[in-house]
């Protein structure tokens, strides 16, 4: 009998963000950002990328902004199961044991809290979509989330032990980046005064699809927040903006890819010439930081 271990994260599946502005928020995100309407219900909404995911977003009505849940992808069923088996074993609360779930896109899934009391789930079998053209100027997926936390240090010591997932980068003591398998980072955290979305960030497929998309927000009448730039860790494009609710959505392009056998992580100093490689974004505003710092998130109740 194989002992438990770690879950083989593959990808970030999808976030769910508790919203106080769902009607202005679904508009939004189908409209100049560019994903698609899967479900709606009076008080939720699924949203799809142009990539084989059922969903990459889903809004749930809320009276105050927060996360709602992430979803991570694993291969199949028996990887669920071998994931609660580990879960379990580290004393792990299980919202839900595993198992076939009726939630849209469907699945076999694992429900279960963090440390700081987030919801997040492990789930396999999931209802594909078929893919839309690659070379259009909206999302093709989820590519990461950036999460507040007052204990960095602890937050990614129980990431990377209890769901093996595996450090990329720091920039400085301040953010840490947490990769699965590919991407630079499919989870970050930022240090910071209370727990809560930092941002979401959604990949397109070019450099050259992300400035069309830049455009179509900008002709829409949404102006970047922080952008256009270039990260250092992570070496993604970056335009950051404000939703409808006050929640900070990303566009970005050119992620990262990481070489296992090879890759050492790093410690970036928080230098302009470091925090934006263009050099055309200088520092966040005042306005942005508070939007990323959002309001205190109490997860799951």
């Amino acid at each position: 009998m194989t002992a438990p271990h770690p879950p083989t994260i593959r990808a970030l599946r999808h976030v769910a963000l508790r919203t106080t502005a769902l009607e202005g928020s679904v508009d939004f995100y189908t409209g100049p950002w560019g994903l698609d309407l899967v479900q709606r219900t009076e008080t939720t909404a699924h949203l799809r990328a142009a990539g084989p995911e059922h969903h990459v977003l889903e809004l749930h009505a809320a009276e105050r902004n927060g996360l709602h849940h992430i979803a991570f992808a694993v291969q199949d069923p028996a990887e669920v199961d071998a994931a609660a088996e580990w879960l379990r074993a580290e004393g792990v609360t299980l919202l839900e044991e595993p198992g076939r779930t009726d939630r849209p896109g469907g699945g076999y899934a694992v429900r279960f809290l963090d440390p700081e009391n987030r919801v997040l789930e492990i789930s396999a079998h999931v209802h594909a979509v078929p893919e839309l053209p690659q070379d259009r100027p909206v999302p093709r997926k989820v590519a990461h989330s950036v999460l507040n936390t007052t204990d960095i240090d602890a937050a990614t010591a129980w990431y990377t032990r209890v769901l093996g997932l595996r450090v990329s980068d720091w920039s400085e003591h301040q953010m840490v980046f947490l990769r699965a398998i590919g991407d630079h980072h499919v989870i970050a955290f930022n240090q910071a005064e209370w727990t809560a979305p930092n941002h979401v960030a959604y990949e397109v497929g070019s450099l050259d699809a992300w400035m069309r998309s830049i455009g179509r927000l900008k002709v829409a009448g949404h102006e970047t927040a922080w952008g256009p730039g270039r990260h250092g860790p992570g070496d993604n494009a970056f335009a950051y903006y404000i939703d409808p609710a006050g929640l900070v959505p990303e566009m970005t392009a050119e992620v990262l890819q990481i070489d296992e056998e090879t890759w050492m992580p790093r410690v970036w100093p928080r230098t302009p010439e470091l925090s934006d490689l263009f050099r055309t974004a200088g520092p966040p505003s005042p306005r942005v930081r508070e939007h990323m710092g959002g309001v205190p998130d109490p997860g799951w109740a």
